[in-house]
C-alpha cells in the first residue's frame, strides 16, 4: 500500500506504525502508564498482529496531530488473566542475592531467546508464586492517544 498525504497529515493504513504519545488509564481514573511523564513516545504497528483487531479499528484512520480517546474490555486490550500463566517456583530456582518480594519483576527466558517478565505475587516459605500475565491483564482500560508520526 502508498504511503497517503494529506497536507501536513498523514492516514495511519495497515502495516503501517504510528508514534504516539499515550496515557493509559485504569477504571478508576488513576493512570496505569504515560509515555509523556517518560518523554518516550510509544510505537504501535498496524497490521502485524502485535494489537488486537478492536484496538487497530480505534488507531487505523488516525492522523498527525490527533487526539483520540477509547476504552477497551480485558479481552481487546491486554487479554484476560489466564490462571496457567500463574507458577509456584521452588525458591532455590532464583539468585541466592535476589531480593523477592511481592510486586518484584523477574524475567525467564522465552521460546527464542525472548525474556519474559512475571511478578512475584506472593512468597509462602520455599514457594514463589509468579504471575507471568500482563500486569494490566483482565482489566478495562481507556487510551488517550496523541499522533506524533505516521510510519
Amino acid at each position: 500500500m502508498k504511503h497517503k498525504i494529506q497536507g501536513r497529515k498523514s492516514n495511519v493504513q495497515i502495516n503501517k506504525s504510528i508514534i504516539c504519545h499515550m496515557n493509559i488509564l485504569l477504571e478508576d481514573g488513576s493512570t496505569a502508564e504515560s509515555t509523556k511523564s517518560s518523554g518516550k513516545p510509544a510505537r504501535l504497528n498496524i497490521g502485524d498482529d502485535s494489537l488486537s483487531p478492536a484496538f487497530e479499528a480505534q488507531i487505523q484512520s488516525l492522523n498527525v496531530g490527533d487526539e483520540h480517546q477509547f476504552t477497551l474490555a480485558p479481552e481487546d486490550a491486554f487479554g484476560l488473566s489466564n490462571p496457567d500463566a500463574i507458577h509456584h517456583m521452588d525458591r532455590n530456582k532464583f539468585p541466592g542475592d535476589m531480593t523477592l518480594e511481592a510486586g518484584v519483576i523477574v524475567s525467564f527466558g522465552g521460546p527464542g531467546g525472548r525474556e519474559i517478565p512475571g511478578m512475584v505475587r506472593e512468597i509462602l516459605g520455599d514457594s514463589v508464586t509468579v504471575d507471568l500475565n500482563h500486569p494490566l491483564a483482565g482489566q478495562t482500560v481507556t487510551f488517550e492517544l496523541e499522533v506524533v508520526q505516521v510510519l
